[in-house]
């Protein structure tokens, strides 16, 4: 009899263990993305939390690359050790470790000798660009240490943590938030000491999900396996989804924060930085249900049990819409109340950029109905190596129709059109996500 417990407890049971510190971690993941806005807001003005925001797809390219890897290497290695094939698991992990080392250093390198050029191609103006260079430089100093952040506390999921990766969130968190305090509120250092808070605070965070990963007793740990280029390059391209989910949510930003810039200038820049912060935490709740599910899914598919995948798939989707709905009504009825958190109260220029983003939180909101769905649908096909349909999914969502939909609502409406964009381009990949359904097979 398998032992695996992903494959041999009860559904339930295994939500509760895995689908709920996930959920946790991510939510954690978007509070901590807010608190640099709500410090930056307050204690430096818009524009400085409009420079980070200009900043942030370098920030969601480290993201990216990392999930890449990540995705890919946990989906197939949860085959591996359903499947009982623990050596594939070892040298899928070990390769994994080698690229993501090297990729990072390339980033790390990128983001020092090429910061400026980097902030003004993704948008910034002669008010923003010192911000934003200053962002690129800074974080990509970090690029490794949140790199493996990320890595190890996934890794923890297959190797019988659940709650590894929530442990480090949590620790990152606390240390973001107080690390923010004493670097923008006490000490006035601005854009430069919000993005060191940050690289800091995912430092300790590393520092808590590392260590069981150095563990020889571990099934997957960073002594074992051998470096296999052919495994490793089939698990990155069934993780291409994920980068395609973060290169879309960096040109999301890179577009919008373009569009913004053009029908509103700062003010609009940083009225979707608040936005943004919000639909990021929304976001990354529902990556949280779809990452939390992927190790049961992919478990349970190399064991060859289709029942526990259908089901645990409905139960994520029924979630998903359940806490978009949830949001989107937030935002609806309380999305002023929300949006005032990050500003100072009785400031001219921070009432007009209030004003752009309740009007627009209201419109954006539609996104959330429609967002969940499609993420499980993605991460879905992911876990179950199916990484075109997966990669298709992902790519409708923010590269091939939020560019059509900016630039046709945009035209026709201004600035209310820029906030519609994204609630037809995910409204239009549902359609996708049906479109590409097919019957559960086993694993050949």
């Amino acid at each position: 009899m398998n032992q695996n417990p992903l494959v041999s407890r009860p559904l339930p049971v295994l939500f509760a263990q895995f689908v709920g510190p996930a959920m946790v971690a991510m939510v954690l993941d978007g509070i901590q993305g807010m608190v640099d806005g709500l410090f930056l807001g307050r204690y430096a003005g818009p524009d400085a939390m409009a420079s980070v925001n200009i900043a942030n797809p370098f920030f969601q390219l480290i993201i990216g690359a990392t999930m890449i890897l990540c995705t890919g290497t946990m989906s197939a290695a949860g085959r591996a050790l359903g499947a009982q094939d623990f050596s594939r698991a070892k040298n899928l992990y070990r390769s994994a470790l080698v690229v993501l080392l090297s990729l990072t250093g390339l980033i790390l390198a990128a983001g020092l000798l090429f910061a400026r050029p980097i902030a003004l191609f993704l948008g910034a103006n002669a008010v923003l660009l010192p911000g934003a260079a200053r962002y690129v430089r800074v974080i990509a100093c970090f690029a490794p240490v949140i790199a493996f952040k990320i890595f190890f506390g996934f890794s923890g999921r297959l190797a019988g943590r659940p709650r590894l990766y929530l442990a480090g969130t949590i620790t990152t968190l606390c240390a973001n938030v107080l690390l923010d305090w004493v670097a923008v509120g006490l000490l006035g250092l601005g854009v430069t000491g919000a993005v060191t808070a940050t690289g800091l605070a995912y430092l300790a965070g590393m520092l808590v999900v590392a260590p069981p990963m150095f563990r020889p007793s571990s099934p997957l740990n960073v002594f074992d396996g051998a470096f296999r280029g052919r495994e490793i390059f089939l698990a990155a391209c069934n993780g291409a989804s994920e980068g395609v989910t973060y290169a879309a949510a960096a040109l999301t930003v890179f577009l919008m924060n373009r569009a913004f810039m053009a029908y509103a200038g700062e003010d609009g820049v940083a009225a979707f930085t608040v936005i943004n912060y919000a639909g990021n935490f929304v976001t990354l709740l529902m990556f949280g249900m779809s990452d939390g599910i992927s190790p049961i899914l992919s478990s349970n598919y190399g064991a060859g049990r289709l029942d526990r995948i259908r089901r645990t798939k409905a139960a994520a989707l029924a979630g998903n819409f359940c806490i978009g709905l949830c949001l989107f009504l937030l935002f609806r009825l309380w999305g002023r109340q929300l949006i005032g958190l990050f500003f100072a109260a009785g400031d001219q220029r921070s009432a007009r950029v209030l004003d752009l983003a309740a009007r627009g939180a209201g419109i954006y909101g539609l996104s959330f109905l429609a967002s969940g769905f499609n993420i499980v649908q993605s991460g879905y096909h992911t876990a179950l190596g199916d990484a075109l349909r997966s990669v298709a999914i992902a790519a409708s969502r923010g590269i091939v129709f939020l560019p059509v939909s900016l630039a046709l609502f945009s035209a026709l409406l201004g600035v209310d059109g820029v906030w519609l964009a994204p609630p037809f381009a995910e409204a239009v990949t549902v359609l996708v996500c049906l479109l590409l359904h097919r019957p559960l097979r086993p694993l050949s």
